[in-house]
């Protein structure tokens, strides 16, 4: 839906070449049909994570299954009232009570629509109420990433984007109301994208975020119709992983160099993301088959940032979802974590490694107590050479990532295609 301009353009604006009037800039608005983006409903297909779709109609299917269940029910009832009695109709929903999952489902299913649809009408209004917009007089820098997003991936029309207070929390989401879309980037983490700090992985954020309004993800109807996959654990969860990966796919083909600071800003947060060594992360992802990790990636919403690095630093395959990926570039001098205490080093052999790694650092590497604005680093290695570089004390394995392009591969050719940012 295109939404009407508010009024004409300011007398010193109309008629200027660099103005565009409302809605010219892209052939025809969103519909129910034609989808997000110039690329269809279904969008750019081979973006998406291989689990994505699947788990969508595994969760569509359940959901339809879910209201034929329940419109089922109240047929039922008003039959069983009709020839039974009130007393057979209560022993029927006293069974129904007794299961937690289908009360729930009887009580709250035919309620989804109007809750999805109030609560993403609220989101926005408290959002227009309380955030700062982004717009090209503020915050332009942040819009013009929003924009160049859009414009790579199709949408139709540029999602309305905002600034808001974080309170320490380094997050950022994209929600829709209507035909509407919206992405919301936490103060904190939009701290990031100063020159002085790491610009280039706010910009991958900001790919990231765009990147689900162009899969779809937060469609009212694709939303209505998970409502029932993502109440059952392991399934639930999953989709939104597989999710998760298809928006790091969009988030790299129009940021590929910011994938490193991305990784270094939610494992390390904001002012030590330039000491993260990423490699290391990566490495992590590969070496550490605990079951614990695994069970921490089942249950979790987003994949864990290891394996999330391990996928950014390897093109050449999906992220992993639920078996630890394989490949490890380096191996670490310290044993991982699942294994017995009587492999970690005792402390004189630590110190000697410690001493070992200090002979080995660049110099001005050391001191890795974050990076802030306006205090000159120049005397240190550039940020994203530390989150690059090969681990101190590690040796290369024998594991090599093939050259692209990758089933994945919908970037543009701005980069080369056969290098990884890390």
């Amino acid at each position: 839906m295109s939404q009407p301009p508010y009024g004409p353009p300011p007398a010193s604006l109309a008629g200027t070449a660099d103005v565009p009037p409302h809605g010219t800039d892209t052939p025809g608005g969103p519909t129910v049909f034609n989808g997000t983006t110039s690329h269809g409903l279904w969008g750019q297909r081979a973006i998406r994570h291989p689990w994505e779709m699947p788990l969508l109609w595994v969760g569509i299917s359940l959901t339809a299954l879910a209201y034929a269940a329940w419109w089922t029910l109240i047929i039922a009832t008003l039959i069983l009232q009709l020839l039974e009695g009130g007393e057979t109709v209560a022993s029927l929903w006293q069974f129904v009570a007794f299961l937690p999952f289908f009360f729930q489902l009887a009580f709250t299913l035919p309620l989804a629509p109007l809750l999805i649809w109030w609560f993403r009408a609220m989101t926005y209004a408290r959002l227009r109420a309380s955030a700062v917009r982004m717009s090209p007089t503020q915050f332009p820098e942040g819009y013009r990433m929003v924009v160049e997003a859009a414009q790579q991936f199709g949408l139709r029309r540029v999602p309305d984007a905002y600034v808001q207070m974080g309170n320490g929390v380094i997050n950022a989401f994209a929600s829709g109301h209507g035909f509407r879309r919206f992405v919301i980037v936490h103060s904190d983490l939009f701290e990031v994208g100063g020159a002085t700090r790491d610009p280039e992985a706010l910009r991958f954020v900001i790919g990231h975020e765009v990147g689900h309004l162009a899969a779809g993800h937060v469609s009212y109807f694709r939303i209505l119709f998970t409502t029932v996959i993502r109440m059952i654990p392991i399934l639930g969860p999953a989709l939104s992983r597989a999710q998760e990966y298809t928006a790091d796919n969009f988030g790299y083909s129009y940021a590929p160099s910011g994938a490193p600071g991305v990784m270094g800003v939610l494992s390390g947060g904001k002012y030590l993301n330039a000491e993260v060594n990423v490699n290391e992360l990566a490495d992590r992802a590969a070496t550490d088959p605990s079951f614990f990790v695994h069970w921490a990636n089942a249950v979790a919403s987003h994949p864990v940032i290891t394996w999330r690095a391990h996928a950014l630093r390897d093109r050449s395959r999906p992220g992993a979802m639920f078996i630890r990926p394989a490949g490890a570039l380096f191996r670490s001098p310290l044993p991982p974590g699942h294994v017995w205490s009587s492999r970690y080093p005792a402390p004189r052999d630590a110190m000697a490694m410690l001493d070992a790694a200090d002979a080995r650092r660049p110099e001005g590497a050391g001191g890795q107590f974050g990076r802030f604005s306006g205090i000159d680093y120049a005397d240190r290695p550039p940020m994203r050479a530390i989150q690059t570089a090969a681990p101190l004390l590690s040796d290369r394995s024998t594991y090599v990532i093939p050259a692209g392009p990758y089933r994945d591969d919908a970037r543009w050719p701005h980069t080369d295609r056969s290098q990884s940012p890390f």
